[in-house]
């Protein structure tokens, strides 16, 4: 066969995988980081959670807590001009403090109100929620997965200064995506406000979780489909898989934080707590519930959960 031929065929066979993987790179940007519904989460066994945990998270008696609340409705735009939805609730005695706290996939702003109660009812402390860019109220035609979503929280946080006077003082508590959320905030330039991090079930960066979900829900490599999904990232999003990271936010990081993350979570393995938690800049600690899947350590080992938080906040600020 002519040396022509062969140059035909190998160019032929590099179109078609090209073209495979340009198709690729969309489907993965819709099926993950478009805004809607994500029919591949369900079934997933990695999600799954004990019945007791499933009642507590669909029916817990924090729902018709949160729904008896009048939360003040606040909407801001983005630095991007997207329409943003935050919710404020004073403590019922005036507080200078106000816990930020940030949903995870898929969820909504109301979803912290299983944190919330305990915040409010317990500690007396003001809390403040929000929903993330391309969830519940708030606009925005994709998930930032918290790298645009950091700089929301810092524009929120300094709202709330404002509103609410010099002395405000701020902790930010998140799960999954906004435990990510929240540790890519602690990452920038925040005022002396913001006291500490409570990061519940984390991902290190964009990048790895999807590489981590790809080889276990579809047993494909990362390359050579992230770099070219990533690319429609970067244009249709405006950012990247790899620039998404939480690991290289924390190591600027001067807060304290808390890092807290079920050693049975298969969605979001804890090796990426432990990751983040070796490489943290600041003070930080690292608690492991056992036999608590992804974002259930709240709901399975309240009281220990509860202990190590109020343990962690009394050693490195002043609340109690």
């Amino acid at each position: 066969m002519k040396r022509k031929t062969w140059v035909k065929i190998g160019v032929g066979i590099l179109s078609i995988l090209l073209l495979i993987d340009i198709i690729a790179s969309f489907y993965f940007y819709h099926l993950a980081i478009d805004r809607g519904e994500k029919d591949f989460l369900q079934g997933n066994e990695d999600l799954e959670v004990s019945a007791e945990t499933m009642e507590v998270l669909l029916e817990g008696d924090w729902r018709t807590w949160v729904d008896q609340q009048d939360f003040d409705e606040w909407t801001m735009t983005s630095n991007d001009g997207i329409e943003l939805k935050g919710y404020f609730l004073e403590a019922e005695k005036p507080s200078n403090k106000v816990v930020v706290m940030a949903h995870g996939y898929l969820g909504n702003a109301m979803d912290m109100g299983l944190f919330g109660q305990y915040y409010y009812e317990e500690k007396g402390y003001n809390i403040f929620t929000a929903d993330a860019r391309g969830h519940g109220a708030s606009g925005g035609d994709y998930i930032g997965f918290g790298w645009h979503d950091r700089l929301d929280y810092v524009n929120w946080i300094e709202r709330i200064i404002s509103k609410y006077g010099e002395d405000t003082e701020i902790i930010l508590h998140g799960v999954s995506m906004g435990a990510a959320t929240v540790l890519m905030t602690a990452g920038e330039e925040l005022p002396d406000n913001v006291k500490a991090v409570i990061a519940d079930s984390p991902y290190t960066s964009v990048y790895d979780l999807f590489a981590y979900q790809m080889d276990r829900m579809f047993h494909l490599p990362s390359v050579p489909f992230f770099p070219s999904t990533s690319a429609v990232t970067q244009l249709r999003a405006g950012y990247s898989l790899k620039e998404a990271s939480a690991l290289d936010q924390v190591k600027n990081a001067d807060i304290p934080i808390l890092y807290i993350h079920g050693d049975a979570d298969t969605f979001v393995p804890t090796s990426m707590s432990e990751e983040l938690y070796e490489n943290t800049k600041s003070d930080a600690e690292l608690m492991t519930v056992e036999g608590a899947g992804h974002g259930e350590p709240f709901v399975v080992a309240k009281e220990k959960y509860i202990d190590k938080l109020n343990n962690f906040l009394s050693t490195y600020t002043d609340w109690q």
